[in-house]
């Protein structure tokens, strides 16, 4: 497969020089294993796997890191739980620096093993699907995405205009293949197949390790309505009515869709902080390409006229600004905002008190209908509303006002 340069490449190799080791965690097929072997290509590589216990890693973990040195990489480390504690006797055991590189696919049952055995001794890293600077070949060598240099340069526009985007594929065949490597890489008419493999595998393996699940085909209805609702408030009598299971297994198969990576939420900006925890979170779809199977679009061509076509593309924004937030870890928040009125922003980034605004519009052209919710969102926080901006299906970048871009989807 084809390697794409990922804009966390020079993040992982400063953080394997400081730190005793490394967790990359992400979805399946993000490119977790293929990113850590070109950044480390003479390390030794271990792969585990969830029936076979490989090389003894699980009977004897003490003697199977023994005999495997260091440096190493441990890859889908989930299904080698016992290995953490003996991880910990050896990280314990001496001060070397850039011992082991561990991956895996399964957030809470990894982050738990982390917290309990390697706490203080290891730096976490999350891998996502492709950006679009990513997807073109166009992350290596330290660039930026244009949300970065945004935010580093102050969170002013005058300091960090996007660039006009570079010739590549159109947007809806860009939605519909989605955003995993091999998804922007297979011939088209094999992109869905693909889809279908990676649900069926999705469910046999990674649900079934997380647990919480005794149903897998209500589980799979459950995750097609996931897509059907992505870019919507959440409402968890309505996921657990629409396929007949309570309130709390809907509650708890989230969780579910949360810990394998398939499932983000959003959680909603109020100017009181207990507001905010209690209000309702947005969710957002991992990926499109899986989205928009799971919603049985046959085409991009299809995706064009469909209905949901707005809902995607909201989707596709809202990944695309988390992928591009990386630098930040948690230093940026990232909400939505909606008020009883109906006023909405899709988007809206914290950093050091300043509040930015970003709606996602599916339309070639913006006017000034489309900025009514980024204008009550100023009147609400006044001096506190930084500049924003609002991507769109177009491909030039222009001014709306004098703090709001029009910003194509795959500018770089």
């Amino acid at each position: 497969m084809e390697y794409f340069a990922r804009h966390l490449e020079n993040e992982i190799r400063e953080g394997f020089s400081v730190a005793k080791a490394i967790l990359l965690v992400g979805a399946r097929q993000v490119g977790k294993t293929t990113l850590l072997k070109h950044l480390f290509p003479g390390v030794k590589l271990v792969t585990f796997d969830p029936v076979m216990d490989v090389m003894g890693a699980r009977s004897d973990p003490d003697l199977f890191l023994e005999t495997l040195g260091t440096p190493a990489i441990l890859d889908e480390v989930q299904y080698a739980p016992e290995l953490f504690p003996a991880l910990k006797r050896r990280l314990d055991a001496g001060d070397g620096k850039g011992r082991y590189l561990l991956s895996g696919s399964q957030n809470p049952l990894l982050l738990k093993r982390v917290s309990e055995s390697l706490a203080g001794r290891i730096l976490v890293y999350e891998l996502e699907a492709c950006s679009v600077a990513e997807s073109l070949g166009l992350a290596g060598g330290g660039a930026k995405p244009w949300l970065v240099r945004f935010l580093e340069g102050g969170g002013s526009w005058e300091n960090a205009m996007p660039e006009r985007p570079r010739p590549g594929r159109g947007l809806m065949e860009t939605l519909w293949r989605g955003a995993l490597p091999e998804e922007t890489t297979l011939p088209l008419r094999f992109v869905k197949r693909h889809a279908a493999s990676y649900v069926r595998t999705y469910l046999e393996r990674d649900v079934r390790v997380a647990g919480g699940v005794g149903d897998l085909e209500a589980f799979s209805r459950f995750l097609a309505l996931a897509a059907a609702l992505s870019a919507q408030e959440i409402n968890h009598s309505q996921f657990g009515r629409e396929i007949g299971v309570s309130p709390a297994t809907a509650d708890r198969w989230l969780g579910v869709l949360k810990a394998t990576f398939q499932w983000h939420e959003l959680p909603p900006w109020k100017g009181n902080a207990i507001k905010r925890i209690s209000g309702k979170p947005k969710g957002i779809f991992a990926d499109t390409g899986i989205q928009t199977h799971l919603l049985r679009i046959s085409s991009p061509e299809a995706l064009l006229a469909s209905p949901s076509r707005g809902a995607v593309f909201e989707t596709f924004v809202a990944g695309e600004i988390r992928r591009q937030l990386y630098p930040f870890a948690d230093a940026v928040g990232h909400w939505h905002w909606r008020t009883n009125g109906g006023a909405e922003i899709d988007n809206v980034l914290e950093r050091d008190g300043a509040l930015h605004p970003f709606e996602a519009k599916c339309k070639d052209h913006i006017d000034a209908y489309d900025l009514r919710g980024i204008k009550a969102f100023r009147e609400t926080y006044g001096d506190a509303a930084g500049d924003g901006a609002i991507v769109y299906a177009g491909s030039e970048v222009y001014r709306l006002d004098r703090r709001t871009l029009a910003i194509p989807w795959n500018a770089l």
